[in-house]
Formats: C-alpha cells, structure tokens, sequence
C-alpha cells in the first residue's frame, strides 16, 4: 500500500521514504562528480519540500537563497562570501535547522508539482536536469501558494 509523506506529499511504496530518495540523489552525486554542480539545489529543494528540518528563520533563510540561486544567478561561491558573516555560528542568533518548539512551517499548503521522488525514479544520466525542474518548480509552487 502507498505511503505519502506529510510535508512533500511524495507517494512511496515498499517502505522507501524521502529520505531514501534524498539519499539515492547523493549517491549519484558521489558516483557521477559531476553531477554535484547542482548539489546546492539538490539540498535546499529538498528542505524546502521538508520544513520542519528548518527552523522559522532558517526557512525564511533558505527561500531566499533559492530566489538568489535561481533569478539573480548567484553561485555556490558567491552566497558563501556574501552571507559568511550573516550565517557564522559566532554572529548568528538563530538557529537553521528545526529543533522541537522551532519548526519550519509555511502559512499556506503549498501544492508541490515535483518531489526529490520524481527525481530519483527517473534516469539518472537527466539528474542535472531534473534538478533544475525540481528547483524551478519549489519556486513557482512556493509563488502560486503566496509562502514567498
């Protein structure tokens, strides 16, 4: 019987979860190195998808970075040298990642279009791809659902 995850809605079979499917997405990135070009998006999609992993300010955080990755065309490089002060544990004064009393949550449901799952079920020679779709689609459901 399908399974669905609560945050992303993804449906899974046999006991698989999308933890396995975030899993499966790392382990070409390790196989193929190149495919680690899209790593970034890789992760942060799949924590948006999921934002109890987050904390409120970490996910605020994270869907800023998706719009500098994907409409200002930052790089890895770039975000690293722009926030290195703002995200500094000695600087920072909140917390990224979830911890009980401090989850991620969005203020509207969000109708996501595409799941880490879709990109693991598919060929992994389109993985740089799909991952493009993946981030390009967290964006515009984020949009359409008023969560940015």
């Amino acid at each position: 019987m399908p399974d669905h995850c609560p945050e992303c809605g993804a449906m899974h079979t046999g006991g698989r979860t999308c933890q396995d499917d975030f899993h499966t997405l790392l382990g070409w990135e390790t196989e193929y190195p190149g495919y680690g070009a899209v790593h970034h998006l890789t992760v942060l999609c799949y924590h948006l998808q999921h934002p109890s992993l987050y904390s409120l300010e970490g996910l605020d955080y994270a869907k800023g970075l998706l719009v500098d990755f994907l409409e200002h065309g930052k790089s890895t490089e770039q975000i690293r040298r722009q926030n290195r002060s703002r995200v500094s544990s000695g600087n920072r004064t909140w917390k990224i990642k979830g911890k009980p009393g401090s989850r991620g949550t969005y203020a509207h449901p969000v109708p996501w279009t595409m799941t880490a799952a879709e990109v693991a079920n598919d060929d992994h020679t389109r993985y740089i791809e799909n991952v493009r779709a993946w981030a390009d689609s967290v964006l515009e459901a984020l949009r359409s659902s008023r969560n940015m």
